[in-house]
């Protein structure tokens, strides 16, 4: 018989606290823009290609601060690397809100991004070192949490503010909480550098830059067309990915890389990285083309749009913790392969069901089994993912599953939307009329993200059920087998 799991100390939980909800604020602002957009365009008199570089310019800093946080996370505490996310997300929040015109709120969504994109990997690597392995779901949960219902939140919140309000009060409303965060949460986090004070690699930053910035751009740009300039960008990225990848198993041999990939070698970090990324296709395509649905097809307002996908959002949340504790007693296998059926059934039922009659409450129901089925894959995922790894590959791990999230929600978007957008134009064609032909081009996107779903069922059974932790100093050929 097993102990009963250690407590967390006051001081420890209130460190995570403190992390989750900050993490919660900047998260939130990552999808608070999208609705707005058109808005924006108005205001400033601007092109949609010109606007949409609000949404494009904050995933592309995403894609090229986060490999830096593992370097980052092991040179400073945790009390300097979040006094500089929330520093750079308030700082760029304020800039925001203040904005004259489009060029001054672009550099403003730069500096948000780079806060937001250290917040994640500081709070999964600060979960990893304070709380034990068998009581890390718990903790986990409550980071889906911020992964689910902070995206989930954003656009109801923005549609509720355009309502009513300029939209600078998108801005407005959230820097009194980022500096309610900075103020409480600075004097209760660690002063102690946990890593060793290895030198920066100046050609890693550089092959980082156009390497997964451009792999992000090059994937937005298929959503609106293959053209030979689109593949070029792509092409390039892959080269510098590809030297960069090189590079840094040369310096890993020696502790130097800025980004160590020594956690692929664990193979339960593998196998629910890639699980993770059919996930985030799966989700990040979906939260893209159901408010194209919504307005393209049924002519739903914005505000209604974000009302209808809330309750999905608000259903994960509360699952997070409870799904936790269950990952905690019986594993990843009994969670994430319900869960990714559950998926399944809810996108094929976009695909099949999906008309210019269906109901609203059709709509609430499929987005709640949906997000029924997103919330028994998520935690056990992410804790799955990071519990093999020994406490010198935390900071890590954390980014590069965080990097992995991110370029797999682009390739989600840029597919699924490119796809709707083909399959769309080929039933034009074809002789359809405009409202059949877009009913029609959907389908296939959804099917696309069901197809996403069974390949998270396979990997679910290969990740199987209970495991017993592993030890820090665990090394790589062991701790892929638990």
């Amino acid at each position: 018989m097993t102990n009963a799991p250690e407590r967390l100390s006051k001081k420890n939980f209130t460190t995570i606290a403190v992390l989750i909800v900050s993490s919660f604020v900047v998260i939130l602002n990552e999808t608070i823009m999208n609705v707005a957009l058109p808005v924006l365009m108005h205001e400033f008199n601007v092109t949609p290609d010109a606007i949409q570089w609000l949404s494009t310019i904050f995933m592309l800093t995403m894609a090229v601060v986060i490999p830096m946080t593992g370097f980052l996370l092991q040179r400073l505490s945790v009390r300097h690397v979040f006094v500089l996310a929330i520093g750079l997300f308030t700082l760029g929040t304020i800039l925001a809100a203040a904005a004259p015109g489009l060029t001054v709120l672009l550099i403003a969504r730069v500096i948000q991004a780079c806060g937001t994109a250290i917040m994640m990997p500081l709070l999964m690597t600060t979960i990893l070192h304070l709380v034990p392995a068998e009581r890390r779901g718990v903790l986990m949960g409550n980071v889906s949490i911020v992964i689910s219902v902070a995206p989930a939140i954003g656009p109801t919140l923005s549609g509720l503010i355009l309502q009513y309000l300029s939209w600078r009060f998108m801005f407005i409303v959230i820097i009194p909480i980022a500096i309610a965060a900075l103020i409480i949460g600075t004097p209760r986090l660690s002063t102690e550098v946990d890593g060793a004070s290895t030198p920066l690699s100046l050609t890693s930053v550089i092959l980082a830059i156009p390497g997964f910035g451009g792999l992000v751009f090059g994937l937005s740009r298929l959503s609106v067309g293959v053209t030979p300039i689109n593949i070029g960008i792509l092409v390039v990225a892959l080269l510098c990915l590809a030297a960069f990848v090189f590079l840094q198993l040369q310096l890993q041999k020696e502790d130097k890389a800025l980004l160590d990939l020594r956690p692929l070698n664990f193979k339960d970090f593998t196998l629910s990285l890639i699980l993770m990324m059919f996930a985030m296709i799966s989700l990040f395509g979906v939260i893209i083309l159901l408010p194209m649905f919504f307005t393209n097809v049924l002519g739903i307002e914005t505000l209604t749009t974000g009302l209808i996908m809330l309750p999905g959002g608000l259903l994960m949340g509360v699952l997070a913790p409870m799904v936790g504790k269950l990952y905690d007693r019986l594993g990843a296998r009994p969670l994430i392969v319900p869960g990714a059926l559950i998926l399944l059934a809810s996108l094929l039922g976009y695909a099949l069901i999906l008309n210019e009659n269906t109901p609203i409450w059709l709509l609430v129901v499929l987005h709640l089994v949906m997000s029924l089925g997103l919330a028994f894959i998520f935690t056990p995922a992410f804790t799955t993912a990071l519990n093999p790894l020994p406490h010198h590959l935390h900071s890590h791990g954390s980014a590069l599953l965080s990097t992995l999230q991110q370029l797999a929600g682009a390739m989600g978007t840029a597919l699924l939307v490119g796809v709707v957008a083909a399959t769309t134009t080929a039933k034009l064609a074809s002789g359809n009329d405009q409202l059949t032909a877009t009913v029609q081009g959907f389908q296939p996107g959804f099917l696309i993200g069901a197809g996403c779903s069974v390949g998270i069922v396979i990997i679910g059974f290969l990740l199987g059920g209970k495991k017993e932790p592993v030890s820090l100093d665990a090394e790589p050929a062991s701790a892929g087998n638990h």
